[in-house]
């Protein structure tokens, strides 16, 4: 194990003792970033790369034990059963995961993004005004699907943003925001739109030892034009040519909330024989997805891989085992950021792209008050990946 530390903050002192809340819908991933976060700073202090003179900088946890119980009515309190007096507190919250319930007249309700969401306002409460500074990092942004306002809407995502900085958060931490321009909204408040770009593209060239990433072998594809600067991203860090779906939707009705999609319409170069990656935030349903992998492959596509932050599959994995069996998409690379079903992690299209170890070290580098810059940027971490891949 090498040391975590960015450059120049080995000598930097803590901005105070670091404490994570780790909520229930995000239990594993926390766990994980816990134990990245020990085994890290243990590292870091016997091979003298910090002098142990921080108070508490060295712990068995950093996880503050917590509650969020609920009476039978359904209302629900947090309870904090550790002190956070004078601490950095990181509260990490997964507000998709549907499998965490609670009890209400006697019946099991399942939990929904908006009772993750008041758990996180209940945790804050709780704190009463006590720790230093509150970090707030929810990797899929509550209503970020509902980001812009169209004739008589809410404005749901932008009003709790604003919600969040009137509770007196310092600092909001997302990943891969369905659209980042929200954070318009607070814009006096710290908002950081993250994206697993390295991560992916490791994954990638792990699940892959054969494949070839040049133009002639490889395209990226955007299935949407609200997508295009992801795609973008990806394909000028690979050096790849992109390619993009536009979608012709019926706006003379509406459906589950969304005009119909008609048909998908491609533009781009020829895909005659290359290796496709597919690049989107989310999976939902998976059927717009599902839809361009078939379109991709009549036009001749090699193998088609799909690359997204979260994998939400809300229709369940039957459709995506139908595309594999039948040769349709190769693989789909998903981060742990959010809860991902027993189902969908053992199937053999899933490749899981771990984010613990990302998150310890932007956690880390803030309790030590640094800029996390070097991390948002992982051009030169691709290219040595993609250097040392091609030898």
């Amino acid at each position: 194990m090498a040391s975590s530390f960015m450059p120049g903050m080995e000598d930097k002192i803590p901005y105070a003792p670091l404490g994570i809340i780790s909520l229930i819908g995000s239990r594993e991933l926390g766990n994980l970033v816990d134990t990245n976060l020990v085994q890290q700073r243990r590292f870091n202090v016997e091979n003298g790369h910090v002098p142990l003179h921080f108070p508490a900088y060295l712990r068995e946890s950093y996880l503050i034990d917590h509650a969020t119980p609920r009476f039978a009515s359904g209302e629900g309190k947090a309870i904090l059963r550790d002190s956070v007096r004078g601490h950095d507190i990181f509260i990490l919250a997964d507000i998709s995961n549907y499998t965490c319930t609670y009890k209400m007249f006697g019946k099991d309700c399942p939990m929904s993004p908006d009772d993750h969401f008041q758990d996180i306002k209940r945790v804050i409460a709780a704190i009463s005004g006590k720790a230093r500074r509150i970090t707030v990092i929810m990797p899929l942004l509550y209503e970020s699907r509902q980001h812009k306002r169209s004739a008589r809407e809410s404005l749901d995502c932008a009003l709790a943003l604003q919600e969040l900085e009137h509770l007196g958060i310092n600092n909001i931490i997302t990943f891969d925001a369905h659209d980042p321009r929200v954070q318009n909204a607070i814009p006096l408040g710290s908002f950081e739109n993250i994206q697993p770009t390295y991560q992916i593209v490791k994954a990638l060239v792990a699940e892959y030892p054969d494949i070839e990433i040049n133009k002639d072998k490889m395209i990226v594809i955007s299935p949407d034009e609200g997508g295009m600067s992801r795609s973008l991203f990806f394909a000028s860090m690979l050096g790849l040519d992109v390619g993009m779906f536009y979608k012709r939707r019926d706006y003379s009705r509406v459906v589950n909330g969304r005009n119909p999609i008609v048909s998908h319409e491609f533009l781009g170069d020829s895909v005659d024989g290359k290796d496709v990656l597919i690049v989107d935030d989310m999976i939902s349903s998976g059927e717009s997805v599902l839809d361009i992998a078939r379109d991709l492959k009549q036009r001749n596509a090699r193998r088609i891989n799909v690359a997204v932050t979260f994998g939400l599959f809300t229709e369940g994995v039957d459709a995506f085992n139908k595309a594999y069996e039948e040769g349709i998409i190769s693989r789909v690379f998903s981060t742990n950021l959010n809860y991902r079903t027993p189902e969908v992690l053992n199937a053999p299209w899933y490749v899981n792209v771990d984010m613990a170890k990302f998150l310890s070290l932007i956690i880390d580098t803030l309790n030590h008050d640094q800029s996390i810059s070097p991390l948002l940027n992982p051009a030169d971490k691709i290219n040595n990946l993609l250097a040392k891949f091609k030898k």
